[in-house]
């Protein structure tokens, strides 16, 4: 007999229902944890809360700054995923950063990708159209710092933010009268508590471990018996949209001079590929009595070398938020920039061109021969790094010489 056919059952196979989880780390691609269900069951919640948008477009000195509002920002909105859209050259910046979930590049993929989300709060920092413009086409509920009227001008968000949108708009406010650093100003501007926090960036263990072995073979970290030198950097040059921020190449040669007879002493160049062919100008005229760190092989590496560093030297330029960003003494210069906006977290010296009645000025030009760069107190320099070194020297144990 043949064998009747087995029947097909009537039932059908059940879709499996499944939800979108409220958690900070999924992303609907694959699941957060290798071999979870995150659709059925969330191994792991961590729920979104309110969702924030962070827009900063500027330079890279600005987004270092930028970084020291995030711990007053996590205070006030404690459950919360924080996103943030910046320029390409400064999203190595942003990586690591404990407090952000998302960072985005500033690039069309990434303004299709927020014109789909919905935020609750968008903090805008830049004083720009583009950033304005942002501000005002994502979907966002409330909507801080500054953003774009209809006729193209920049305008202010909220109450807060009006009194830096001013200094933007009366020198005399801004040059002379305004004492608040950024930080203070982006913290009030969103309505932040300001506690005076530092800027939120570290290196990765990786990075760490290349700055040891490349401070022992730069003969940088001592013998370990006559104990480690004292390295100082020189950040040489600037962003070139406004190069009067540097030394000249003399006076450079000049500190280098006065600071390589110092014992204990070792001195290192640093800079972007800008500064490629400054820097090797200066090590011509001084020969060994300084190490030149390579320029050329992006800014995470070019932090690392500032790592390196006890005391870095430097205008006001990212080489000086770099600096700051990692917790290192700071001697710093000013003459087209405002001193009172810079934060130094005590540690470090301003030098200013006192009495210079056209300082600051804030111009990409200067029709007066650079007075505020000639008036640069390099002995007052010499004497500070003289001091950190000693105060170092007076802090760490001293290592014995066995006889």
């Amino acid at each position: 007999m043949k064998k009747k056919p087995k029947r097909r059952s009537a039932r059908r196979t059940k879709a499996r229902a499944f939800t979108i989880p409220d958690c900070r780390k999924f992303t609907g691609y694959k699941p957060c944890y290798p071999g979870t269900r995150c659709y059925e069951n969330c191994a792991d919640p961590d729920p979104i809360g309110t969702r924030i948008l962070l827009i900063n477009l500027d330079a890279m000195g600005n987004v270092l700054v930028t970084t020291s509002i995030l711990p007053a920002l996590k205070r006030k909105y404690p459950i919360s995923h924080v996103s943030w859209i910046t320029l390409k050259n400064t999203f190595p910046l942003l990586q690591n950063n404990q407090f952000l979930d998302r960072v985005y590049v500033w690039e069309p993929e990434s303004w299709l990708i927020l014109q789909q989300m919905k935020f609750d709060v968008v903090l805008n920092v830049d004083k720009s159209r583009r950033s304005g413009a942002l501000a005002m086409a994502v979907n966002g509920t409330t909507k801080l710092g500054f953003g774009m009227d209809e006729n193209g001008v920049i305008v202010p968000l909220n109450k807060e933010a009006e009194e830096n949108y001013i200094l933007g708009l009366d020198d005399n406010l801004k040059f002379r009268v305004n004492q608040k650093t950024v930080p203070q100003l982006l913290c009030e501007q969103f309505g932040l508590d300001y506690r005076r926090e530092e800027y939120t960036f570290s290196l990765s263990p990786e990075e760490q471990k290349f700055c040891r072995e490349y401070m022992r073979k730069n003969g940088l970290s001592g013998d370990g018996v006559a104990g480690r030198p004292f390295v100082v950097g020189f950040n040489t040059g600037c962003s070139e949209l406004f190069p009067n921020k540097k030394l000249t190449v003399e006076q450079h040669v000049d500190l280098i001079n006065s600071l390589a007879v110092l014992p204990g002493v070792r001195l290192v160049l640093l800079g972007g590929p800008e500064d490629t062919l400054r820097n090797a100008e200066i090590v011509r005229r001084v020969g060994e009595r300084v190490h030149s760190t390579p320029t050329t092989n992006g800014v995470r590496e070019g932090l690392c070398y500032i790592n390196m560093c006890d005391s870095v030297i430097s205008g006001d330029s990212f080489g000086m938020h770099g600096a700051i960003a990692l917790k290192k003494h700071v001697l710093v210069w000013f003459g087209v920039s405002c001193h009172a906006e810079i934060e130094l977290f005590g540690r470090g010296v301003k030098f200013l061109p006192d009495g210079l009645e056209c300082s600051p000025c804030w111009k990409r030009e200067c029709p007066n021969n650079l007075e505020c760069i000639d008036m640069v107190d390099l002995g007052g320099v010499v004497r500070e790094v003289v001091k950190e070194k000693e105060k170092r020297q007076t802090a760490e144990p001293q290592v014995r010489v066995r006889g």
